[in-house]
């Protein structure tokens, strides 16, 4: 499809937007385009007895990121399980904001129930954003939250904190001199600062670690491949990396393989493919920033909402850090992976 020479709602119109009510099976995964508009809904302020008629209006950045697929597959799953539907809205383009914020306008317009999002700006998105509270649609967020527009309930990780966490655990396998190096995220995700802040933090923490350089990997393969290659040719010894997510580590594994280098690395989010190089060997360990848990939470949270029950304005999950010896109970793919129980994650 030709969208280069398209506007960015011209885009968002034609995005990758797709209609999936709560399935019979996991298996049973079909995308089905969107194409006639959906049967008008009940404003969310009027419960029903049942969340059967509830339609949620599920946000993700792209389509290239593993996080992301999971991340929509828990949220089919968990709908499943409640008995709602799932509309997923993705940008054409990776991380557009523009095409997001035409995005959820057209969500507007279709009716849904809920937003569950996954913004792809601070800030950028407020003004649709701020005006879901006097539609009385529900805003649920997911990884991470706007600036100034609060959500009903943000479902997210400490940043920070998991990058410092995976940053110790690559340190403390390193010699007390060393020299490192960081690949970090999107310059408009949410994620990437917090996640370089903590890179930093634990390295300041060492005498003896240098981070002696840092490249922008857009949390793409691609674009992690690219920042290996110039972190390898502006540094004659690397003796660790620290990825910002498992995507751009493996862009980085495939150049040093290719190469002959060797540095031990370590990432976040402990996807299906990242176990995988833990088990190899490749990568040294992950820490566990788990998309699908994420958005399976918001769902859920989206549902009780609309049900008129109260829920937290914050789930935080906790830092967990996978290496070969616990990698064992994550190695599996997202259509396999247990569905969060929400009391396990609510204190009553």
């Amino acid at each position: 499809m030709e969208l280069i020479n398209r506007s960015a709602a011209e885009r968002a119109c034609a995005a990758h937007c797709y209609a999936e009510p709560a399935r019979k099976t996991a298996k049973h995964h079909a995308h089905q385009d969107h194409l006639s508009p959906p049967p008008q809904s009940i404003p969310a302020t009027k419960m029903r007895s049942s969340p059967q008629a509830y339609r949620l209006a599920v946000f993700t950045k792209n389509r290239s990121n593993p996080a992301y697929v999971g991340a929509r597959l828990g949220a089919d799953r968990l709908a499943e399980r409640l008995g709602c539907s799932v509309t997923h809205y993705v940008p054409e383009e990776p991380d557009a904001v523009e095409e997001q914020r035409a995005l959820l306008a057209r969500a507007i317009d279709e009716r849904a129930d809920a937003i569950v999002l996954a913004p792809t700006h601070a800030t950028a998105l407020n003004a649709v954003l701020s005006g879901l509270k006097a539609r009385g649609i529900p805003l649920l967020c997911f990884i991470s939250r706007p600036q100034t527009v609060e959500p009903t309930c943000f479902v997210g990780s400490d940043d920070r904190e998991l990058a410092r966490g995976i940053a110790d655990y690559l340190f403390d396998r390193l010699g007390p001199e060393a020299g490192v190096v960081t690949i970090e995220g999107h310059a408009n995700a949410l994620t990437t600062a917090a996640r370089a802040a903590g890179f930093r933090d634990a390295a300041a923490a060492r005498a003896g670690i240098h981070i002696m350089g840092s490249r922008g990997g857009d949390f793409q393969f691609d674009r992690g491949r690219s920042a290996m290659i110039a972190l390898l040719e502006a540094h004659g010894q690397i003796d660790g990396v620290l990825a910002a997510n498992d995507v751009m580590a493996l862009g980085a594994i495939d150049v040093m393989r290719l190469r002959r280098r060797a540095s031990p690395i370590v990432a976040i989010n402990a996807t299906p493919d990242g176990i995988k190089a833990i088990k190899r060997g490749e990568l040294l360990a992950s820490a566990a920033f788990d998309a699908m848990t994420l958005s399976c939470l918001a769902v859920e949270a989206a549902v009780r909402v609309l049900r008129g029950e109260a829920v937290p304005a914050a789930l935080t999950l906790a830092v967990e850090i996978v290496d070969r010896s616990n990698c064992e109970a994550w190695n599996l793919p997202y259509e396999a992976r247990s569905l969060p129980q929400w009391h396990h994650y609510v204190q009553r």
